[in-house]
């Protein structure tokens, strides 16, 4: 860790000399912004500051989000006070066991005056949605996000239709051992930047929300401290957040280990594969964006480290809870080079 810290001096140093590019001038706004955001979002989801931290991470990093929790806990009202503080369009599509992918794609209708196919676009259409119960579909309802997410488009009846931008997707999913649940297969579940869970509130804000009520009353009320073309230009200085060749290194480790590559390990045979490129890349991603939030025009370990478990757990366990796990391990047994 000494030794990361010394570089990281060094760089800062030396920084005339490098191609690094600076936050842009509006940087300490965008950070004074971003920490009024979480400021209003915390109001309304009491008790849970790092959550909502990394939410607002995923969607800074272009990625979309995974809530397991139980029912009641706030996953919901989450993904309306983010959508509503943001300033973005918001549609809610309620999973079910009878749901159809044309209920969340759209339909084409005939038009008998027009002589022709209209198409009538689905939920799917909007700046955030929320897949409530996601795990509640069956495997073919599910499926029909999968092109939504990676290319953010839309392809039916012949024709390729772009979603929004920025599209955001929040999905939350009960735990599977409840019944009527359907896993949610490896290649979905990668679609997802991070997978977290916001838990039972502790006791003093529980108490505060046993005195105030329920905090979804208060989502009307609740101004936009931002539009989408603002979210997009922090999306781009969230993208050239500068990352050291040593933090590398550690990307590259935390990688090799989780495949069983660490010197001494032994592979877990109960364990999914290991991650991927790609993942790699998302975990990237979401470092540059904790970072943004703290302000910062470099990435350092603990943004690394903040949003690892969110990135890896659902990937290497397949569930947030029984990931995380897994990711801390993780971290506490690759040293920091």
């Amino acid at each position: 860790m000494r030794a990361l810290q010394c570089e990281y001096s060094a760089l800062a140093t030396h920084l005339p000399f490098m191609t690094v590019r600076p936050l842009s001038q509006s940087s300490i706004p965008v950070a004074e912004r971003l920490g009024a955001v979480l400021q209003q979002l915390s109001r309304v989801v009491v008790g849970k500051a790092d959550p909502l931290r990394v939410a607002l991470a995923c969607l800074l990093a272009r990625g979309h989000l995974l809530i397991e929790d139980i029912p009641g806990v706030g996953k919901s009202t989450l993904a309306q006070a983010l959508a509503t503080t943001l300033g973005l369009n918001y549609a809610r599509i309620q999973f079910t066991s009878d749901l159809l992918p044309a209920d969340v794609l759209g339909v084409s209708i005939y038009d008998k005056n027009a002589q022709a196919f209209r198409f009538l676009p689905g939920p799917i259409f909007h700046s955030v949605v929320l897949a409530d119960e996601i795990n509640r579909a069956p495997p073919k309802t599910q499926s029909a996000l999968l092109e939504a997410m990676e290319e953010r488009q839309v392809s039916m009846d012949g024709q390729t239709r772009k979603l929004p931008d920025p599209f955001f997707v929040i999905a939350t999913q009960n735990p599977v051992e409840q019944i009527g649940t359907y896993p949610l297969p490896e290649s979905q579940l990668d679609r997802f930047l991070l997978a977290i869970e916001l838990g039972y509130p502790d006791a003093d804000a529980e108490r505060e929300l046993l005195m105030s009520g329920d905090r979804r009353a208060q989502l009307a009320e609740l101004p936009a401290l931002c539009d989408p073309p603002t979210l997009a230009e922090w999306q781009r200085d969230a993208a050239q957040i500068h990352v050291a060749p040593a933090l590398l290194d550690y990307v590259q480790a935390l990688l090799a280990a989780s495949r069983g590559h660490l010197a001494g390990a032994k592979g877990d045979p109960g364990a999914r594969r290991g991650l991927s490129p790609r993942a790699g890349l998302m975990l990237l991603a979401a470092t540059r964006a904790m970072a943004l939030i703290h302000g910062r025009s470099m990435a350092l370990p603990e943004d690394l480290q903040a949003v690892f478990p969110a990135v890896a757990g659902h990937r290497l366990a397949g569930g947030a809870r029984s990931g995380a796990t897994e990711a801390n391990a993780l971290i506490r047994a690759v040293a920091l080079p």
